[in-house]
């Protein structure tokens, strides 16, 4: 995956320089965007030429050629044809030679068709099987795919969350989740402090789009949702998204979003707005902002309309809703704003902003200062990881201490039952054997007096 680079500041991007007459056509077609790529390809390219020239541009107008900055500096005429203006064309054989990454995240509850909506953005089938509600916690169900479009090679990793708001205690749901985030997070550090470390071919798995999904009740954000989203917010770039859209009717639906946007802003729940400082995308991304949170139906099925095209869309006994039109949900409008124009974007916030927010709070955990670089700030991460392994040390020590006294507490209830066991034990069999010794003396008496009448008995035959 591309090193995300350090923000600079720009003035806006001049014109791409004329593109040199040694490349060849198959790179020429790559960055016109003649080869079949898809608008998310060119998103790439667009992103990468913007960045790129705005950062020769930068360096030019700030040095001059004899190194001193001063505010007046002199333009140097080639006199010929020297090649540098092939600078981004470059960079753009060598990202697109590399792949991108993207990792999505969907959070919502059991039953608001995640997976189908996924399914319907990239046009494939997913391997996530339908979750029960008989799940305990939230678990987290991660699966990657290698995708190809024009050319360009996307490494997919898409993140569900099965069981979440199934639980009689909710107040773990979204804990759950954080902690996940987090972890990626914390991945990436580790691979950042090594010595040796190679970022350039790392398995970047940092969240950068998070889709939640909101029930389409019609009432507003349930509890859940406001605390799920407070938390999120501030580790992911958060798109509320409103599933299964076609259950309400259109002014519902208008009125719910209005409902929804006053409720983010009572809590202050900062959710994600796609950027409009780059001109190219300012009026395609205030459009988009306006219509979050995108009220959206998806479906892997297609269907015959009466023109005989076959569309993506829902059948149902009043009529059908076509997945693809924007006048029945937002379907496209969510899939240009997250996949077509603001992949890198996404990314780039998560990297410059969400991970370095993670990173100033963890390196100030680790008692790091603006100044500590070098084995200064190594000694002081080996001192941080010794405390961490001491602290586990100690705590395994308390929990077998604590599981060792448990195991004496249940062993001398037992010990007590025992001896309560055997103590009746012992009296029942003083009783039975008393009551034998009763019964045997009866039976010995009835033996007795059977033999006295008896004998009786015959006394009285042998007089007659």
């Amino acid at each position: 995956m591309m090193e995300s680079r350090k923000p600079m500041a720009a003035p806006p991007a001049p014109p791409l320089p004329p593109i040199p007459t040694h490349l060849k056509n198959s790179q020429l077609k790559l960055l016109n965007g003649d080869s079949g790529s898809s608008p998310i390809s060119s998103s790439f390219s667009n992103g990468i030429h913007k960045r790129t020239l705005t950062t020769i541009t930068s360096a030019s107008e700030k040095f001059n050629v004899s190194g001193s900055t001063t505010e007046e500096f002199r333009t140097l005429k080639l006199n010929g044809h020297v090649g540098f203006d092939s600078l981004p064309h470059q960079l753009v054989r060598k990202c697109t030679e590399r792949g991108f990454q993207f990792n999505l995240m969907c959070v919502g509850e059991t039953g608001m068709g995640k997976t189908t909506l996924i399914e319907s953005l990239f046009n494939m089938k997913l391997e996530f099987h339908p979750c029960n509600n008989e799940l305990k916690t939230v678990e987290l169900l991660s699966r990657t795919y290698d995708v190809v479009e024009g050319g360009i090679r996307l490494k997919l990793t898409i993140v569900e969350t099965a069981g979440f708001g199934d639980q009689l205690d909710k107040d773990k749901s979204a804990q759950v989740i954080v902690d996940f985030i987090n972890e990626q997070f914390e991945k990436y550090l580790k691979e950042e402090l090594k010595i040796k470390r190679c970022l350039d071919y790392y398995d970047d798995t940092r969240i950068h789009a998070c889709l939640y999904f909101i029930s389409p009740t019609g009432h507003g954000l349930k509890a859940l949702d406001v605390v799920t989203l407070q938390r999120l917010a501030e580790r992911v770039n958060v798109i509320p998204v409103i599933a299964k859209a076609d259950t309400t009717c259109k002014d519902e639906l208008i009125r719910f979003k209005s409902k929804i946007l006053s409720e983010l802003r009572s809590h202050n729940i900062p959710i994600y707005q796609f950027p409009t400082d780059d001109e190219t995308v300012r009026a395609i991304n205030t459009e988009l902002n306006q219509l979050v949170p995108y009220a959206v139906v998806g479906s892997t099925d297609f269907v015959k309309k009466e023109n005989g095209k076959m569309v993506r869309a829902r059948r149902y006994p009043w009529g059908m809703v076509e997945v693809e039109n924007e006048e029945h949900c937002d379907f496209v409008k969510l899939r240009e704003a997250v996949l077509r124009t603001n992949v890198d974007a996404l990314r780039e916030r998560t990297h410059r902003v969400l991970y370095e927010a993670y990173r100033r709070e963890r390196l100030r955990a680790m008692k790091f200062g603006d100044g500590d670089t070098g084995p200064k700030m190594m000694e002081a991460f080996a001192q941080k990881q010794r405390e961490f392994i001491d602290e586990m040390a100690n705590r395994d020590t308390v929990f077998r201490d604590e599981f060792a006294t448990r195991v004496k507490k249940k062993e001398e209830e037992m010990k007590r039952r025992e001896e309560l066991l055997n103590l009746r034990a012992k009296k029942i069999s003083e009783n039975f054997e008393e009551e034998l010794r009763r019964i045997e003396s009866q039976m010995h008496t009835l033996l007795e007096e059977k033999a006295k009448y008896e004998l009786k008995t015959a006394g009285k035959k042998a007089k007659k």
